[in-house]
């Protein structure tokens, strides 16, 4: 894909389908309101486990709800779905695992229930924004996926790392779709700094997240211990490794690892708990994106939006100049430009992408010059140059001597090192003493020592 010419909703939107889009809850909003992120599970021999929730489990649906395409591209459907969640037996959650067409691992136990329930349950709406919303991002993941030869059931991740929140950011810092930490995202070829967060650019972050996932993969060989790893490093994933090893009796020096010793269940007690909840929590999303009709989760409907043209600039612009020449929703400029984090445009630094609708992107090429000169004192508040203020001349009860050390002044234009001296309050032997001049010539911005 042409990263310079990316069109982040695209017109296959309207070929991607999903079932059941007539389908509307009416049941209350039981969006992710965060208070209570972890769950006790039960398992044999009355053991109870407690699992961290991943983060983006826990967020308020209010404000997926409240993001710019949320508001003008997604609205709840107008079919007739029951409000009841049906629960069915165990074997009936296996059997529909077993059928999706996926080549990773998709088991079923305790755990991965438990995380099935919650987005089949209280993630009901949550459920319904993501299958809604699916509809601007699923084609770039899978896509991205697809240039790697990757799982394209990997393109549920993001469900779990960020709820489909553009510009989500984690406690730990994590930003994105895919929630790149900042080194791993620069690792990864994203620009992160004080304007430019491509990890809060779909397309980049989905090339960048593929790329991550394929290295991983061939560093451990198990798509299981790829996304544990993604959550929590590889580092950590080697320790649990390790230390599962050890605990069964093989040492770290025994012979070549087995399958058995890469197996995510054998090492689960020993990762991180919140990773522990991450592979189920995978697991349970990618049940709950394929079997919401059969719990009575309906989509919200998707209008699609336009299509986008991207211009190079390589001045600096503020996205705010752009919404005021061209009068064009800011926050429209801000859904389609989400990676510059202060609105400005840094094109000076290096030529940057501007995402705009095609009739605006031909009007910003045509008044490029008075879009980046309006207001520009306003939005370019950075100076290039400053002068220094001379200190004031020496008075008449001024013996001669300079208190200071070391001050220096600039030449402007009419100076002469007479003048100079006697502005500074020495004489013009001491001046040329101090800056080691021969003769009087000077140059307009040359610095001159007269302390």
């Amino acid at each position: 894909m042409n990263m310079n010419s990316k069109r982040y909703f695209l017109a296959l939107l309207s070929l991607f389908g999903i079932g059941c889009m007539q389908a509307q809850i009416d049941v209350d909003d039981e969006g992710m309101d965060g208070d209570d992120d972890e769950i006790t599970v039960t398992e044999k021999e009355d053991h109870e486990e407690e699992v961290d929730f991943p983060e983006a489990m826990t967020f308020n649906l209010d404000s997926l709800l409240q993001l710019y395409h949320s508001r003008n591209y997604l609205e709840d459907g107008d079919c007739q779905m029951g409000s009841e969640n049906p629960s069915f037996p165990t074997e009936v959650y296996i059997d529909r695992l077993r059928r999706l067409p996926t080549v990773m691992e998709m088991a079923h136990n305790e755990v991965v229930q438990a995380h099935i329930d919650r987005y089949t349950g209280r993630m009901r709406r949550s459920v319904s924004y993501m299958l809604g919303a699916a509809n601007f991002y699923l084609p770039i993941f899978e896509d991205a996926l697809d240039a790697y030869q990757l799982p394209l059931e990997l393109k549920y991740l993001p469900i779990i790392e960020s709820a489909l929140k553009p510009t989500a950011v984690s406690r730990v810092g994590a930003a994105g779709l895919w929630q790149f930490m900042p080194s791993t995202g620069k690792k990864y070829g994203l620009t992160v700094n004080n304007y430019v967060d491509e990890r809060r650019d779909p397309v980049k972050s989905s090339y960048a997240a593929a790329h991550l996932l394929s290295d991983l993969y061939k560093v451990f060989g198990d798509w299981n211990l790829v996304i544990a790893a993604y959550n929590c490093g590889p580092g950590n994933v080697n320790k649990a490794i390790h230390r599962a090893r050890l605990a069964a009796g093989r040492g770290q020096d025994d012979a070549e690892m087995t399958k058995e010793d890469k197996d995510f269940w054998k090492i689960y007690p020993y990762l991180p708990r919140e990773t522990r909840g991450y592979v189920p929590a995978f697991i349970a999303a990618n049940y709950a994106m394929n079997y919401y009709c059969e719990h009575n989760i309906c989509p919200m409907r998707t209008q699609l939006p336009p299509t986008v043209d991207t211009v190079m600039v390589d001045k600096n612009v503020d996205l705010r100049q752009i919404a005021a020449v061209l009068n064009i929703d800011i926050e429209l400029l801000r859904a389609l430009n989400p990676m510059y984090r202060r609105d400005l445009v840094p094109g000076l630094t290096a030529p940057s992408p501007i995402s705009l609708l095609p009739s605006d992107a031909v009007r910003f090429i045509d008044q490029q010059d008075s879009i980046c000169s309006y207001n520009a004192k306003d939005y370019m508040t950075k100076r290039d140059v400053v002068e220094v203020t001379d200190a004031p001349a020496a008075s008449s009860r001024n013996t001669g001597r300079v208190r200071g050390r070391g001050h220096t002044v600039t030449v402007r234009r009419g100076d002469t090192l007479g003048a100079i001296a006697r502005r500074n309050g020495i004489s013009l032997k001491q001046l040329k003493r101090l800056n080691g001049l021969k003769n009087d010539r000077l140059s307009i911005g040359q610095k001159l020592r007269v302390r």
